[in-house]
């Protein structure tokens, strides 16, 4: 396993699956009764953006980077992003950018003492990193593991609400049908959790294929969020989120942020966004 995340942190990518996360642990948050997060792929859980790899590709500068000015943006969304913001260190100071936190770190910022977290990472120096950023947090437990591997035993959790988030680097062929397999048993041992599903769409029919999948398992609440930033650049420029069992507030939410995270991210005219549900009509396109 080769994958190192410190190359893509804080890009396009990063900024839209963090500012629904984030939205989704400030829901979990409004109950007093304690949730648990698990991450399956969790990575180094904080990232230098004056790293050689940041600086390699200075993907962050296309993504988080771009969200350090808001001036003509509508205040509906600012208050949306706000805690999000916040926790990336973008603020009215305007100091530069140097770290980035990943999922892990993210998530750990909105738990409270009576939460719980699971962090999983199979590549070791990663895993080394992940274990440090949290070795004196006795709310969390990280793991050497393959996250698709010990998905299965964590369910259902003690506190019965939470988050999984699946969010593999998608470097093996075989990378889609684990995927699936592993979030399907999780699924029938907890199926009111919420799951993030996080992928690249390279093209099309993927996509189709993926949503398909989840229609056939009569997966029936899953909202589908995806951001194209459009352009000539070669690399990603399109990905999706599956959110299964979203708060109910999540598809307005998404209604107000894609426009805007679209119009912010844009890399080219050909720019757009999707929002639907992935056995229901109404898809939205623009």
């Amino acid at each position: 396993m080769n994958y190192r995340h410190s190359f893509h942190a804080g890009n396009f990518a990063d900024v839209f699956k963090h500012i629904f996360i984030v939205r989704i642990l400030l829901y979990l948050c409004l109950k007093e009764s304690p949730f648990r997060v698990i991450d399956t792929h969790a990575g180094e859980g904080f990232y230098d953006l004056n790293c050689e790899e940041a600086n390699r590709t200075s993907e962050w500068r296309h993504g988080v980077g771009r969200l350090r000015d808001f001036k003509g943006i509508d205040k509906s969304f600012c208050d949306l992003i706000q805690p999000y913001l916040c926790c990336v260190g973008i603020n009215e100071n305007d100091q530069p950018l140097a770290h980035y936190p990943g999922s892990p770190m993210i998530a750990s910022r909105f738990m409270r003492q009576q939460d719980r977290a699971i962090f999983c990472e199979l590549h070791p120096e990663a895993s080394r990193l992940l274990r440090r950023q949290f070795a004196h947090d006795k709310r969390i437990k990280t793991l050497h593991l393959d996250g698709y591997l010990g998905l299965g035993a964590f369910m259902p959790p003690k506190e019965r609400r939470g988050l999984v988030l699946i969010d593999p680097p998608f470097e093996q062929k075989d990378e889609i049908t684990r995927l699936l397999s592993s979030f399907l048993l999780a699924y029938r041992k907890w199926p009111t959790g919420i799951y993030v599903i996080w992928y690249p769409i390279k093209d099309p029919d993927f996509d189709r294929k993926l949503c398909a999948e989840f229609f056939n398992n009569n997966i029936t609440r899953t909202l589908r969020l995806s951001l194209n930033i459009g352009g000539q650049a070669d690399g990603l420029k399109n990905t999706g989120l599956l959110i299964v069992n979203p708060p109910f507030t999540l598809e307005d939410e998404a209604q107000e942020l894609m426009p805007f995270l679209t119009r912010l991210l844009a890399q080219g005219e050909d720019a757009g966004y999707q929002i639907d549900w992935a056995v229901r009509e109404g898809k939205i396109e623009r």
